[in-house]
């Protein structure tokens, strides 16, 4: 009798052509699907603002829009480098559908990749893209138009210690009180000219780096302003001001945020911006003054700010994790931004493909 051998053949030969198309490759409920299409919103959005950037005529380059979703990619699935991104895009057809890569389309040379990156940074698309997913969430009522929770984060240089040297020709007068010369006066790093030494603590070690701002609103947590400046004690409360400056406000709001800023100039500037500030408060110290008012310190939304301080926490958290934020690659505080407000915007796009299923 004869005996049926239930194993399956393992026999290889290479298959001439493909009867299914990329798109069916991709299943349905992928979360990739959701975020590819408001990606696309968004994207469609500016293509003005691409058409500003390339010559009417030459050789055609890579699309921006194909550009932008693969550096949404790499900021989503935490890919270390450009170059392991290109190779992704080689072999990983969910990566190619979400570019918009064919199955046989030729993938860019790393280098054809990077130098077409730093057109759409001198464009500053990374913020318009940041603005655009941020109506987007307005449309489907997700945002809070009233409170808001602002805080900063130190960003580690793609620089060392070691490459701080003197300046050979260091201004005369410095930038501290009274002309007193500061080390980033005298100092600078040859890696990173515009990187500065700093630490948010007096037990932690000063390290080359700049500071990344967000601004969030406290509904569900999506990020509404970022950016980046260099390192300044000074800094967080006074990018802060821009950022609610650059926000559409239309009612008297709130912001929430840690001691940090709690400084006279930026609780004044929120007075006079119509935002009543609640700022966490020092413990009464003559070294560390408080400046809110009674009113404000008695506020019954003052409670409810601080506890929803933690959503702008949990940003950062998943920033930092496993992707460019503890540590940038790139040097110079353009791109730095850049990349920062990149991966604002692909944060959004996560969590409103979580959010809008429910509406």
């Amino acid at each position: 009798m004869l005996r049926r051998d239930m194993r399956g053949d393992e026999g290889q030969q290479d298959v001439m052509f493909s009867y299914v198309k990329l798109e069916r490759r991709v299943p349905s409920e992928h979360p990739l699907r959701a975020i590819r299409a408001m990606a696309d919103m968004a994207l469609r959005e500016l293509d003005g603002h691409f058409a500003g950037l390339y010559a009417r005529g030459g050789r055609p380059s890579i699309a921006p829009e194909r550009l932008i979703r693969a550096q949404l990619l790499q900021v989503l699935y935490s890919v270390r480098s450009e170059r392991q991104l290109i190779e992704q895009l080689d072999y990983n057809l969910l990566f190619r559908w979400f570019v918009g890569l064919e199955m046989d389309e030729a993938v860019w040379d790393v280098t054809v990749f990077t130098k077409n990156r730093e057109r759409l940074i001198g464009g500053g698309i990374a913020e318009q893209l940041l603005l655009k997913v941020v109506e987007q969430a307005r449309s489907r009522q997700l945002l809070s138009e009233e409170h808001f929770t602002v805080d900063g984060t130190l960003i580690q240089a793609w620089a060392n210690r070691r490459s701080f040297k003197e300046k050979s020709n260091p201004p005369r007068r410095g930038s501290g009180s009274r002309g007193r010369k500061l080390l980033r006066d005298t100092h600078e790093s040859t890696t990173d000219g515009e990187a500065r030494l700093y630490k948010k603590s007096g037990a932690a070690a000063s390290v080359p780096c700049y500071l990344g701002h967000l601004l969030t609103e406290n509904r569900n947590g999506l990020i509404v302003g970022a950016m980046v400046t260099q390192a300044s004690k000074t800094a967080e409360g006074e990018a802060a001001l821009v950022l609610l400056d650059g926000l559409k406000r239309s009612q008297a709001s709130t912001v929430g945020a840690d001691k940090g800023y709690q400084q006279q100039q930026f609780i004044e500037g929120l007075r006079a911006r119509k935002v009543v500030p609640h700022v966490a408060e020092y413990e009464p110290n003559p070294t560390w003054p408080n400046w809110l008012t009674e009113a404000e310190r008695s506020s019954p939304g003052f409670a409810i700010s601080q506890s929803k301080r933690k959503l702008v926490e949990k940003v950062f958290g998943w920033a930092k994790q496993d992707r460019a934020v503890r540590q940038v690659k790139m040097r110079g505080k353009q791109r730095v931004d850049w990349m920062f407000r990149l991966v604002a915007a692909a944060h959004n796009l996560l969590r409103m493909r979580k959010l809008i299923p429910v509406l």
